[in-house]
């Protein structure tokens, strides 16, 4: 799975505008018409790959829920959850 949020440069918290200056950014910087490495094609699609799914509010839910459960985030935090759930379960 390829973390979007990585693509772009931006935190999993970044607000809809730093997402879209984010994307104008890295899109400018690895358009293939200004870029001549040989890899700016592939960056280029995954920046426009990222926008969008990380600027439409609905796709970035279902991402960021599909993040949580795989663990993306923060495993430690994620795992500190599970147990102090299951703990609390118990007693």
């Amino acid at each position: 799975m390829q973390d979007h949020y990585l693509a772009l440069g931006v935190s999993s918290s970044a607000s809809p505008a730093d997402i879209k200056k984010a994307y104008r950014h890295q899109a400018a910087q690895h358009h293939p018409d200004r870029n001549p490495a040989p890899d700016a094609a592939a960056r280029f699609r995954a920046v426009q790959e990222a926008y969008d799914i990380l600027g439409d509010r609905a796709k970035r839910e279902t991402y960021d829920n599909n993040r949580k459960r795989n663990l993306l985030d923060d495993p430690l935090e994620t795992a500190r959850g599970i147990w102090a759930d299951y703990f609390q379960r118990l007693l």
